[in-house]
C-alpha cells in the first residue's frame, strides 16, 4: 500500500512477523526523522548563540527538543487511539473541519517556507549573497570560474531544481528516500566536523573570536530581540509533519518513539556544534545564513587549506539541503492533495499519475520563483517560527491533550499542555510584535 492510501486507513496492530520485518527499518526511520529536523534552520542556529548567548541558546535548544519530543509523543498516543493517521485527521478527530484545516494550512506554510529557505541557501552557496550592508558574498561557481551568465543565481538554481530536485521528488514513497536521508545525515556530520576543524585552525591562528556567554541588554529593545530567536529554533525542530508517514512504514508506534528520542538527541548535538563552532569562527559578524560567511574573504582555514575547507562546507551542506528537500516536499504535496481533492480520498496520490505530477512541477516552480524574489532566510525563519511552525509543534498537540476527546490524558499531561501552549503563544505574540515593530521602525525611517 502506498504511503498515501495508508494515510487513509486505520492504524492496525502488526503481527509478530511483521513487526520483527519492520524492526529493522528503526535506522531508515531516525534517518528520515533527522533529515526533516536538520534542514535550513542549522544555518541561523549560530545568529541565534549571538542575540542569545552560548548559555541561553544551549538551554533553549535542549529545553524546545524536550518539548518536541512530548509533543510527539501527545500525537502519536491520540493518533493511535483514533481512527485517523494523518495530522489533518487527527486534528479533526478533536477539533472538526476547523481542526483539519488549521494544521493543512500550517503544514503548507511551514513546508513550503523551508523549501522557500532551502532553495535561497543553495543560492547562497552557489551564486553568492549580497545582505545589503555594501559587502557581496560570491559564491562556489563564481570563486572557480568568474561570473557569467550561466552560473548566476536564477540559472545556478533552475539547473539545480530541474536535474536534482525533480528526479528526487518523483519518487512516490517516502520509505524510498531512505538511503538519500542517511547520506544527507552524514553531510551534516560532515558540515560540523569542518566547521570544527576551521575553529581549531582559528585557534592556533589566533583569530579566535571571544564568545557571548550571556545576551547583552543594554536596552529593553535587546531584551525584545531575544523573544525572535526563539521562532528560529522552534522551526529547526518542527517535524511533526513528517510522524504520520514516517511511523506508518515503520509500523509500531513504540518504534517511532524511540526513533524521535534518538533523532532529538543527534540534532540537538548538531545543532549546538554548529553554533559553537560558527560563532568561535565569525563572532559578530556572523550572518542569518552562516554558508554565506565561509567564502574566500573569511580567512578562515588559512591560506592554503582555507579556500578547500570553505568551499568543502559550503557544498556539503547544500548537498544535504538537496537531499532534504524530497521529504518536505512529500509531507507538503499530500497535505494540498488532502486539501484541494478531499472528494478524490479513496484514489490515493501516488496512484494518480497526472495529479502527482501536476502538484509536484506546480510546488518546484513556486518555490523556484519565490526563492529567487526573497534574498533573506531570518525573517522567513522568524515567520514561519511564530506562526505555522509554533502551531504544528506545541499549539495543537498541547489543544488535543486539553480536548481529550478520546479520555486518555492524565492530570500531567494537562499541565505539560498548558505549559507548552501557553509558553508558545506568549514567545510568538512577543516575537510577531516585535518584528512589526522593527518593520514600522524600519519604514518610517
Amino acid at each position: 500500500m502506498s504511503p498515501a492510501a495508508q494515510m487513509h486507513a486505520p492504524l492496525l496492530p502488526s503481527s509478530s512477523t511483521e513487526d520483527d520485518s519492520r524492526r529493522t527499518s528503526v535506522s531508515g526511520a531516525v534517518f528520515n526523522v533527522s533529515t526533516s529536523i536538520i534542514g535550513g534552520g542549522i544555518m541561523s542556529i549560530p545568529a541565534t548563540l549571538k542575540v542569545l548567548g552560548v548559555a541561553p541558546a544551549f538551554m533553549l535548544i535542549v529545553a524546545i527538543a524536550c518539548l518536541a519530543n512530548v509533543s510527539v509523543e501527545f500525537l502519536l498516543r491520540f493518533t493511535n487511539a483514533g481512527q485517523s493517521v494523518t495530522y489533518a485527521g487527527v486534528m479533526r478527530e478533536s477539533f472538526g473541519h476547523v481542526g483539519s484545516v488549521a494544521v493543512q494550512v500550517s503544514v503548507l506554510v511551514t513546508n513550503f517556507g523551508c523549501l522557500i529557505v532551502y532553495l535561497i541557501i543553495m543560492g547562497d552557496v552557489l551564486s553568492g549573497n549580497k545582505p545589503g550592508d555594501g559587502s557581496i558574498h560570491i559564491g562556489v561557481l563564481q570563486e572557480w570560474f568568474g561570473s557569467y551568465w550561466w552560473n548566476s543565481r536564477e540559472f545556478a538554481l533552475l539547473f539545480t531544481v530541474i536535474f536534482v530536485l525533480l528526479p528526487l521528488v518523483l519518487f512516490r514513497r517516502v520509505e524510498s528516500l531512505k538511503f538519500s536521508s542517511a547520506v544527507s545525515v552524514l553531510l551534516a556530520v560532515v558540515f560540523v566536523g569542518i566547521s570544527s576543524v576551521l575553529a581549531l585552525v582559528a585557534l592556533f591562528e589566533g583569530r579566535m573570536q571571544s564568545p557571548r556567554w550571556l545576551p547583552d541588554l543594554n536596552n529593553k529593545a535587546a531584551f525584545f530581540d531575544l523573544f525572535t530567536a526563539v521562532p528560529v529554533i522552534v522551526t529547526a525542530f518542527t517535524f511533526h509533519f513528517n510522524v504520520h508517514p514516517i511511523s506508518f512504514e515503520l509500523g509500531k508506534p513504540s518504534y517511532m518513539i524511540s526513533a524521535v528520542w534518538i533523532s532529538l538527541l543527534l540534532c540537538a548535538t548538531i545543532y549546538f556544534a554548529t553554533g559553537i563552532f560558527g560563532y568561535l569562527l565569525f563572532g559578530d559578524s556572523i550572518m542569518s545564513d552562516i554558508l554565506v560567511n565561509f567564502d574566500r574573504a573569511s580567512g578562515s582555514g588559512g591560506e592554503f587549506l582555507g579556500p578547500i575547507l570553505n568551499d568543502a562546507v559550503r557544498l556539503s551542506y547544500a548537498m544535504h539541503l538537496m537531499l532534504v528537500f524530497p521529504l518536505l516536499n512529500f509531507s507538503l504535496r499530500s497535505n494540498i492533495d488532502e486539501f484541494l481533492f478531499s472528494d478524490k480520498r479513496h484514489a490515493p496520490l501516488a496512484a494518480d499519475s497526472r495529479r502527482f505530477v501536476a502538484l509536484t512541477i506546480a510546488l518546484l516552480v513556486i518555490s523556484y520563483v519565490a526563492a529567487i524574489a526573497f534574498p533573506n532566510i531570518w525573517y522567513l525563519f522568524q515567520f514561519i517560527g511564530s506562526t505555522s511552525a509554533v502551531c504544528l509543534a506545541f499549539i495543537f498537540p498541547g489543544a488535543m491533550v486539553l480536548r481529550d476527546v478520546h479520555g486518555i490524558s492524565t492530570s500531567r499531561d494537562r499541565i505539560v499542555a498548558v505549559a507548552m501552549v501557553g509558553l508558545a503563544v506568549i514567545t510568538s505574540v512577543i516575537a510577531i510584535s516585535k518584528n512589526v515593530y522593527s518593520m514600522w521602525q524600519h519604514s518610517s525611517s
